[in-house]
This record gives C-alpha cells, sequence and structure tokens, in this order.
C-alpha cells in the first residue's frame, strides 16, 4: 500500500492554514484524479475518490479493485470548500462513498457536474440545491474560480438523448492562471481546439491508457498525453490516473520517460498523493 506523504489531520490543518499569495495556486494531489485547488479566495476540489465504496463494490467479483493507495482524508474531514467538480458519474470521480459527506462538511459548498447526470446525482442522495449542471461551452464562476466545460471522450465524445454531454473535462482559471483538468478522456480529434489558444500554465492528463482487457473505458496513454502537451505548451502538466488500482494503472515512469520530448518552458511535474505544489505567476 502506497502511504500518502500526508495524510488524515495533518493535511486537513495544512490545507485550512495554508495562505495563498496572489497569482498562485497550492495544489494537493489527493489519488488518482482528484486534485484540491486553493487560491486567496477559495477552495476547489475535483474528482475526489476518498472512499472505500469500489473496493466493497466488487470485493465478491471478477474485477477487485484492489487499492494501491491509502487514501489521505475522508470526505468528512475536509472542510471549507466552495466548489466542488465531478466530470463524470464513474465512481472514482463522482465518488458514492463521499460526496454526501463533502458537502454535508462544507455547507457553502456547490457541485458541479454534467447536466446529462443529474438524475443520477439525485440517486446519490444529493440535493438539487446545492448541483450545477453544466454541460459543454457552459461557465460558472464561484470563490474566484470560472470553470468553462470541454467535452471529454471516455472512448466516444458521447451525448445522451438530450443531446448533453455526460464526459467533461474543465478549463480552470484563477487569479490570472489558467488550467485543464481533463476528466477521463482519450485524445480526441478537435480537443486541442476546444481547449483554446490562450496559453496554459498546468494540464491535468490521465496517463493509464485504453486497454478493452481491462475492462474499462480508456483514456490518454502517458505518450498521448506528452503528444497533446507538446502541441498546447502549457507551463507544467501533471499525470493522473494512475497508482489506485491494481488491474488499472501503469507505471508513472512511462509517464516521465515521455516528458523528455517536451518543448523548452514545459516541465512535467509528478505529485504524491497528499503532497502540496505551489504554482506561482
Amino acid at each position: 500500500m502506497i502511504e500518502p506523504i500526508r495524510s488524515g489531520p495533518d493535511l486537513a490543518r495544512e490545507i485550512a492554514e495554508t495562505t495563498v499569495p496572489p497569482g498562485s495556486l497550492a495544489v494537493w494531489w489527493l489519488g488518482q484524479s482528484g486534485y484540491l485547488l486553493k487560491s486567496r479566495s477559495g477552495l476547489l476540489a475535483v474528482d475526489l475518490y476518498l472512499s472505500e465504496h469500489l473496493t466493497r463494490k466488487y470485493e465478491a467479483t471478477d474485477r477487485p479493485h484492489v487499492r494501491m493507495t491509502r487514501s489521505p482524508i475522508l470526505g468528512e474531514d475536509l472542510r471549507g470548500i466552495d466548489l466542488i467538480l465531478a466530470s463524470h458519474k464513474h465512481s472514482d470521480h463522482l465518488d458514492p462513498g463521499s460526496a454526501s459527506a463533502l458537502l454535508n462538511a462544507s455547507p457553502a459548498a456547490v457541485l458541479a457536474l454534467p447536466e446529462a447526470i443529474r438524475e443520477y446525482a439525485h440517486g446519490l442522495g444529493l440535493p438539487d440545491d446545492r448541483l450545477v449542471g453544466l454541460d459543454v461551452g457552459a461557465t460558472f464562476e464561484c470563490a474566484g474560480f470560472r470553470v468553462r466545460a470541454i467535452a471529454s471522450a471516455h472512448e466516444g465524445v458521447d451525448r445522451d438523448a438530450a443531446g448533453r454531454y455526460p464526459y467533461l473535462g474543465f478549463v480552470i482559471e484563477s487569479d490570472g492562471l489558467r488550467l485543464y483538468h481533463s476528466g477521463d478522456t482519450l485524445l480526441y480529434e478537435g480537443l486541442a481546439e476546444a481547449l483554446g489558444a490562450e496559453r496554459f500554465d498546468m494540464l491535468f492528463l490521465p496517463i493509464n491508457g485504453r486497454d478493452p482487457a481491462r475492462g474499462v473505458a480508456g483514456n490518454m496513454s502517458a505518450a498521448e498525453a506528452v503528444d497533446l502537451a507538446v502541441r498546447i505548451g502549457p507551463r507544467f502538466v501533471v499525470p493522473h490516473h494512475y497508482d489506485m488500482f491494481t488491474f488499472n494503472t501503469v507505471p508513472v515512469g512511462l509517464f516521465e520517460a515521455e516528458a523528455g520530448r517536451l518543448p523548452a518552458g514545459t516541465s512535467p511535474r509528478v505529485l504524491r498523493c497528499g503532497e502540496r505544489w505551489e504554482l506561482r505567476p
């Protein structure tokens, strides 16, 4: 079991006590695709998976979800969040085991998610008045964060019967910084254009790839994540979606090797679970 470098009350205290200078963001990786972003004006959480929901759900099946990294904090212990983002309904991104606890622990927080999965969220017991439904092209502002939704291709760029997109990525702007969190996505035609021509400070990209034998919907490989970063040219590229479940991971060394192709001005940044890193102007 991989142990977070900071967890429990120590991590909660660090998050609460961190003061962020103007034009900066404090970033914590909480495992899989989950991050906290703290600015001088707010705290944003995206795609947090903090429970043992999937391990319990698949324990007696032919696809056990054996956890590789211990959860750094429980949902009920993570307080002061202003905005929660969930890119799609898969449980390692919208966690049935901690979503209600996160909202209860931060009474002012709202959860922004694809409008296409609002009814699914109701089924998890999440109150409608705490939900903000987004679709491709929609923007939402909260606590100094501006979020724009773009399509993700979790196999395909899907739409539901009403034409809504169930898989999203997020362009996040805060205090002069610009980031992209992919959710789960393949490197599809049109993604770079959807991101736009403005300079990015950071891309959060999956690296676990696509392997139908694993029985899971696909993501970018490490090579494809670097391909996108080469085209976009951010200041930093951060890998995610690895070291969570034994059946659906790749060694992060694959990304580190591919990162040798990154252009001047773009740096890889591999975080450890529970680690704080500050993105400066």
